[in-house]
């Protein structure tokens, strides 16, 4: 008797079994087919890469947008992780030397190639990563941010013709201030730096003089002042000693809490030096930007016209050969990663510029990009379609 009761139970299990398994897989048939991502919304106009195996791509290049292009490395790599990115931080100038020597997959500049750089790498492409401001800084003992300046007034500080806070050329501009009677100490850069070029060829846009004696340079012969290396370093001699300027990128101002000046715009306005300042610049210059693959050396962002453009900004770029085949280690899986990546960075990488005080691209800027990133070809097949 137990005999047949054990069977009859076994029995009745295989059959249990038996139904809970047709229940499952009419569940699963019934519910819709999962589709797996491999790339952020919207990275590029159509999906064609599958995760396989690791992909690993370098580049190099310009300091000032090293935390901004290292975070977008990370939150990429989250979303392909396949995809295993590293960039150096070496300057612009080693980033233009990777780039022609074609021992990184992408270079980074904060100056656009000149014409003999372009000359020794043929078919590179300018792409905006994100764009920079220059800060007028200074410590002056009861003055918050917002001192009024002209660039013509600012440039005779550095050529040493203003020396006194009080000197009437400033006062008038800021007639509701009491200003001191106390020397004005310039600090500068020591080091080459692309900050250095970027203020020294706004000064040059708007003084004659400082054009004449002094141009533009990553390093130029200072009139006055007191040297310091780095943006860091700058800052540092600012804000511990008294009744000094100079200039900073805008996220070392906004980190230390740096007072800053209004700088006068081209449309007369004085205009604090934001994200949103510095993007309108951008956005006021897009319609006149070149083609990706055409020269850049004279895209400026300085003295941009638009009422709310502050004068002092300038591009971040990053250099990509338009027919990736030229690089000797390049292989068409690991192109059709490069070209996602910078699609995906150009759109939602943008949004990871704000919290580090760096300016996202307008639409304006990002659509040129668009555009030049689908010139980009492996052995002559676009990547984006």
């Amino acid at each position: 008797m137990a005999m047949v009761s054990f069977k009859m139970l076994a029995a009745g299990a295989v059959v249990i079994v038996t139904i809970l398994v047709v229940a499952v897989g009419y569940v699963m048939l019934m519910q819709p087919a999962q589709q797996t991502s491999t790339t952020a919304t919207s990275t590029h106009p159509t999906t064609t890469t599958t995760p396989t195996k690791e992909i690993s791509l370098s580049g190099a290049g310009a300091t000032f947008p090293y935390p901004l292009l290292s975070t977008m490395v990370v939150e990429y790599n989250k979303i392909r992780p396949d995809v295993k990115i590293s960039y150096q931080s070496i300057g612009s100038g080693g980033g233009i030397r990777q780039h022609t020597e074609k021992t990184v997959d992408f270079g980074a500049s904060d100056a656009p190639l000149n014409e003999k750089q372009r000359e020794a790498a043929p078919n590179t492409l300018h792409i905006p990563i994100t764009i920079g401001s220059v800060v007028v800084a200074y410590n002056i003992p009861g003055i918050p941010k917002g001192l009024r300046l002209t660039g013509e007034v600012l440039a005779d500080i550095f050529l040493g013709k203003i020396t006194k806070w009080n000197d009437p050329a400033i006062q008038d501009l800021n007639p509701d201030l009491s200003l001191p009677n106390k020397d004005i100490l310039v600090v500068h850069r020591s080091d080459g730096s692309g900050t250095t070029f970027v203020f020294t060829g706004y000064l040059c846009s708007v003084s004659e003089e400082w054009k004449t004696k002094v141009g533009q340079g990553t390093a130029v012969q200072w009139p006055t002042g007191l040297g310091a290396a780095g943006n860091e370093g700058v800052a540092a001699v600012i804000r511990g000693t008294e009744y000094t300027i100079g200039y900073v990128e805008l996220a070392y101002a906004l980190q230390n809490k740096m007072s800053y000046a209004y700088l006068q715009n081209r449309e007369g306005r004085f205009i604090e030096p934001t994200l949103q300042s510095t993007a309108a610049a951008a956005a006021a210059v897009a319609p006149t930007l070149p083609k990706g693959d055409e020269s850049w050396f004279h895209v400026s962002l300085l003295n941009a016209p638009g009422a709310d453009s502050y004068p002092i900004a300038s591009f971040s770029y990053l250099l990509v050969y338009k027919e990736l085949s030229a690089l000797p280690t390049m292989t068409k899986e690991r192109a059709q990663a490069l070209g996602e990546f910078l699609w995906w960075a150009v759109h939602e990488g943008q949004k990871y510029a704000p919290a580090l005080q760096y300016v996202p691209l307008p639409p304006e800027v990002v659509a040129v990009n668009e555009a030049t990133i689908k010139m980009i070809t492996y052995k002559g097949e676009p990547l984006l379609k």
